[in-house]
């Protein structure tokens, strides 16, 4: 008798196993939360197996995640998709019983569907902090009204979407990252919705129709990436910018004549950046620099930039000059990266012997590191690496990658001979 009541007590006994998933069970909720939360969706549900006590902990985490990941969809047919994403997205939104903090909806096959506009409103009711929402097929998608109540935002992201706020819309006070990719928006629109978000910090914009004249009145704005089609550029209020990296998608060769006589873009384009520390100058955005009046230097250097990053066509005269007050304009740069862009059509003036000219005031005493990228070996670019060598006493790197293999040896043979201001100047040749 008494053996079966030692069976039995044993039978209760926990197993290893048993102890092991109850120390994950009893582990504090908001680390269950965040263990569910690192977890993409579909797993995360998945859990409700482990144990009865596993069975709704994936409906109470606050951030949920739709994306590629999320749905095992093999079929091509566009509507057996759209019915099971959006089944799927439902059946989640059901059955979750907590506060939703971020909200992200990223499928490269789903269309802009009337369903996001019940996703976005249940959205709206919660105390969303962070939206996501990637529409990557069909035309633009128009978010309904109440996207633009939700005010604990903090992390705005949009793809390919129209906005067109209502008349009520005054901001949203705690946005402080904005991310706006292949969008729709007036130019109205635009200069209301940055000039209404106080606290944002972080703003990108990508290939946006609508807008030609940026105007970024930002007071607590620290970092600028854009790139498109634009006219003109201007910062207002944006004394703590330090992160900017602008692209021009256009040449603005045609547009040159309208910025003639006393008017600087450059000048224009610095007088609102005191603080700037890395500054990025993509596609064809040089050439709008070099529009108008260029000076020698800025009558306000750039004490604090320390990268800079400039795509260029080293045989426009123009550009090489903007560049140059660039150089000049920045005594404490450290690193220093020119991207070869080979101009398609022939410019009135050529640089020539531009970088051959005794530039007596230029000297880069804090330059450490320079990339080269995308050059042939031609005269311009070659009297410009032999400029900087000489100019940077400083210099530890050099870094050269040319466009491509022809005469490279020569190119090689030709870097070697260049006098060096540094005799701890190493020079690096990649292969194109």
């Amino acid at each position: 008798m008494s053996s079966v009541i030692k069976q039995r007590e044993s039978s209760r006994l926990p197993s290893k196993t048993d102890t092991e998933l109850d120390r994950i069970s009893n582990l504090p909720g908001h680390v269950i939360d965040q263990i569910l939360s690192r977890l993409p969706i579909r797993d995360a549900v998945r859990s409700s197996v482990l144990s009865r006590k596993w069975r709704y902990k994936w409906a109470k985490i606050p951030c949920l995640v739709f994306d590629n990941q999320c749905f095992d969809v093999s079929s091509q047919d566009q509507t057996f998709i759209k019915n099971k994403v959006v089944n799927i997205i439902d059946h989640v939104l059901l059955l979750h019983n907590g506060p939703i903090h971020k909200f992200k909806l990223s499928h490269r096959d789903l269309l802009g569907v009337t369903d996001i506009d019940r996703w976005i409103l249940c959205m709206s009711r919660s105390s969303i902090k962070e939206f996501v929402l990637e529409i990557w097929k069909g035309q633009r998608y128009k978010p309904p009204s109440c996207l633009f109540s939700c005010q604990n935002l903090i992390h705005l992201e949009l793809f390919n979407c129209l906005l067109k706020p209502p008349l009520t819309f005054k901001g949203f006070k705690n946005l402080r990252s904005l991310d706006l990719q292949h969008i729709t928006i007036t130019q109205d629109v635009f200069e209301k919705l940055i000039s209404s978000c106080p606290s944002l910090e972080r703003l990108t914009l990508m290939n946006f129709t609508g807008v030609t004249h940026l105007i970024i009145d930002a007071p607590n704005l620290q970092f600028f990436d854009i790139g498109g089609i634009f006219e003109d550029v201007s910062f207002l209020n944006t004394l703590h910018l330090a992160l900017v990296s602008i692209g021009l998608y256009v040449n603005t060769e045609n547009d040159e004549n309208n910025a003639r006589g006393n008017s600087s873009k450059l000048l224009r384009f610095f007088v609102n950046l005191p603080h700037i520390r890395r500054l990025e100058i993509q596609s064809y955005f040089l050439k709008y620099l070099a529009m108008g009046y260029v000076p020698s230097r800025l009558p306000n250097p750039c004490v604090d930039l320390n990268h800079l990053s400039i795509r260029i066509d080293f045989d426009d005269l123009e550009e090489n000059t903007a560049a140059l007050c660039l150089l000049r304009s920045c005594p404490n740069l450290q690193e220093l990266e020119m991207l070869a862009r080979p101009d398609e059509q022939t410019s009135m003036e050529r640089s020539a012997n531009f970088w051959e000219d005794d530039h007596w005031s230029s000297l880069f005493a804090h330059l450490r590191m320079v990339k080269v990228v995308g050059i042939s070996g031609v005269k311009s670019e070659m009297d410009f690496i032999k400029f900087l060598l000489s100019n940077s006493p400083s210099l530890e790197q050099l870094t050269v990658k040319p466009a491509s293999q022809e005469g490279e040896w020569e190119l090689m043979k030709e870097l070697l001979r260049f006098r060096r201001a540094s005799i701890f100047a190493e020079v690096i040749y990649l292969d194109p």
